[in-house]
């Protein structure tokens, strides 16, 4: 009996269920889609150019959904995105203001201010508001294949080759 090696590819899946409201801004389920711009999207994206940055070779397989790619091509969405962050821009400098007396507390508090504001620089001066640009250019340098999911992407399968 012969054991031979294989490869295993880990492949990046990226969806979010489709949760534009546009008739109100209060939906609480469009929150996941800024949460996970700021606590996936962009720290992709700003690993993935310090990787470019130091001449690292790298090699990433993501799938990017059609309902993810719609509601980050959304200009609404957009708009609604810098609001959540200048919202928790605005609270974290409460929360510095409050927490002075607290080194660990005040600590955090500036975390999370530097962190919101960040993200809104590499949203609006960076990525002009499109991350889907900033994953493109990846994958047009070589480094990043972008591919789709099919409508039963809950099916999402492995390959052993």
């Amino acid at each position: 009996m012969t054991n031979s090696k294989g490869y295993v590819s880990f492949i990046l899946h990226a969806h979010l269920p489709f949760i534009h409201h546009p008739e109100s801004e209060d939906y609480l389920e469009e929150q996941w889609l800024y949460e996970a711009i700021s606590e996936t999207y962009l720290p992709l994206l700003t690993n993935f150019t310090k990787l470019e940055e130091e001449k690292v070779d790298f090699n990433v397989t993501m799938s990017m959904t059609p309902p993810l790619l719609n509601m980050l091509d959304n200009q609404l969405l957009q708009k609604r995105y810098i609001k959540y962050l200048n919202t928790h821009i605005e609270l974290a400098k409460k929360e510095i203001i409050r927490t002075q007396d607290n080194q660990k507390e005040n600590e955090l508090a500036h975390y999370y201010f530097n962190r919101y504001s960040n993200d809104l620089h590499l949203f609006e001066e960076v990525y002009h508001c499109n991350l889907i640009n900033g994953f493109k250019h990846f994958q047009d340098i070589g480094v990043l294949e972008i591919i789709t999911c099919g409508a039963t992407h809950r099916l999402f399968s492995y390959f052993i080759c």
